[in-house]
């Protein structure tokens, strides 16, 4: 660990120049006495390293020196996949590896490339979590990483959508953050006391903030060899979409309510307004598909009277009935 940190140290005197105590131990997180300790013994094994006292002093290397000690570790190569996701490295465990490889990175480009690379840095930020959206509580994400990188089967307490928990013996695949909240892939064992399936179960997905208890098993399972994460991912949302928007309806439209579709229904619902346009009298009609009457009906309130709903009868009822509730409200 200290072998990692001292040559942390110089990539950063090799990449910022001179810095004081302070600076270098807050970079590395330790205290200012393990930097004077890290700095004696660097200069002890001949590295060129300069101590400049007084203000504007701090520590600098000899002028010219560049260490060739730029090779990655596992951990920090993994980490580079993340390099734009630091809160997302940091959540997997990866946050000093990537740390450690972004110094790397640096300290082996050229000094014109390193100053464009800084350059970028400093001029983009990606912020996944969608607005109003606090980041959720996943303390079993590493662990549940760690399991995915070594194919280690796990055992989880999982908490469905209904409040209910089940224990599920899993073998993790792989880990996925969609819109700031991360999922995981994986590959269930059967139930204990029902009969065996014919062929193999097949991976299901499951939110990482509800599992509520974990525990990584010595099994080493066998990942599958035509297993795609990506593919798989991509099936299973388009599977989950479609299965949400099960209710046709039928919906008379206004000119505003097509320019507001976009904004205030998904993806699949405004599918059904593309290429419309009203007709003489100002609107047009449009079969949607929705989620449930329940959904509609909030749904369809947003649009006030730039909507009227046909079909079903149920769902009209219910909107209707919504909107006199409020009506009602606000003729007080």
């Amino acid at each position: 660990m200290r072998a990692s940190r001292l040559v942390s140290l110089v990539l950063l005197l090799q990449n910022r120049g001179r810095m004081t105590a302070a600076e270098l131990a807050s970079a590395l997180e330790v205290s200012e006495r393990t930097i004077y300790r890290d700095t004696e013994a660097l200069s002890g094994a001949g590295i060129p390293l300069y101590a400049d006292r007084g203000a504007g002093g701090g520590y600098r290397l000899l002028d010219g020196y560049r260490t060739r000690l730029t090779g990655l570790t596992a951990g920090e190569a993994d980490a580079l996949l993340l390099a734009g996701l630091p809160d997302a490295a940091a959540q997997l465990g990866l946050g000093a590896e990537m740390a450690a490889a972004d110094l790397k990175l640096l300290a082996a480009l050229p000094e014109e490339l390193r100053e464009r690379a800084e350059r970028v840095r400093s001029r983009f930020h990606l912020d996944a979590p969608g607005w109003w959206r606090a980041t959720e509580e996943t303390p079993h994400l590493s662990a549940i990483a760690a399991a995915v990188w070594d194919q280690h089967t796990i055992d989880a307490a999982y908490r469905r959508w209904d409040g209910a928990e089940v224990r599920r013996r899993l073998d993790p695949l792989g880990v996925v953050l969609k819109g700031g909240t991360w999922y995981f892939l994986a590959r269930p064992h059967p139930d204990e006391g029902r009969p065996a399936p014919s062929g193999p179960l097949r991976p299901r997905t499951f939110r990482v903030s509800r599992v509520c208890g974990l525990q990584v098993r010595d099994d080493v399972f066998e990942r599958p060899a035509d297993f795609d994460l990506a593919a798989s991912w991509a099936q299973w949302s388009r599977e989950f979409e479609e299965s949400r928007h099960r209710l046709r309806t039928r919906v008379r439209l206004t000119r505003r309510a097509l320019e507001l579709m976009p904004a205030l229904s998904s993806p699949i619902t405004a599918a059904g307004a593309e290429g419309l346009e009203p007709g003489p009298d100002g609107w047009c009609e449009a079969e949607l598909l929705v989620e449930s009457v329940a959904v509609a009906t909030s749904e369809f309130a947003a649009y006030g009277p730039e909507i009227e709903v046909l079909e079903p009868v149920e769902l009209r009822s219910a909107l209707a009935g919504c909107l006199r509730a409020a009506a009602a409200l606000y003729s007080r």
